[in-house]
């Protein structure tokens, strides 16, 4: 269990981490800002349990840490990959459960659990494993909602931002496709206010 003092030693020891990340590449840093902020307020609203909870801090603030790991020519390209190059891509989210776990520090483990697979999709056409509903670690299943919302809501190399509105249409027609439908609802409701 994530005790709350673990939490704080945790996320003391990886600290270290966050500032890498921000070196290696700011809008990685900032956008796992910005999710770990959504991940904690919805997290509080579904009232996660305290184990759960932290888990979820932690996983969120490092879901995109293995990034680290990814060669700048394919990190920083202003355009889409294509497909050799998304396939190296993807590594990023075993990467960073590498990253998480070599920590050694209690609690690690169920952050990595959570970084590992904040990319499956409910459907089971995400990556790495493939895993599909309730296969899915629960925090994991939050993170992809806020980690998509966030992707979509904020401009990249690559897209221009949407609207509110466009962001959450589409996230809608992702509902049991992509995104668990029950965490979903409760994210919509969340950021519609």
């Amino acid at each position: 269990m994530i005790k709350t003092d673990s939490y704080a030693l945790l996320s003391k020891y990886t600290q270290g981490l966050a500032v890498a990340l921000g070196y290696r590449d700011l809008m990685t840093r900032l956008h796992s800002e910005r999710v770990h902020s959504l991940c904690e307020e919805i997290g509080e609203r579904i009232g996660l349990d305290e184990e759960d909870f932290n888990a979820l801090r932690i996983g969120s603030w490092f879901h995109d840490i293995g990034k680290i790991g990814i060669p700048d020519a394919i990190l920083l390209k202003p355009d889409m990959f294509d497909a050799s190059e998304w396939e190296v891509m993807k590594r990023h989210s075993e990467i960073g459960e590498d990253i998480m776990i070599s920590t050694g520090l209690e609690g690690s483990e169920a952050a990595a659990r959570i970084i590992r697979h904040h990319h499956e999709h409910y459907d089971g056409g995400g990556y790495p494993d493939g895993l599909k509903g309730e296969e899915i670690p629960f925090c994991s299943r939050i993170v992809s909602i806020v980690d998509s919302y966030d992707a979509l809501a904020v401009t990249r190399s690559y897209h221009r931002a949407r609207s509110q509105e466009e962001v959450l249409e589409m996230m809608l027609r992702e509902s049991g496709i992509r995104y668990d439908p029950a965490i979903l609802e409760v994210f919509l409701e969340m950021v519609k206010g």
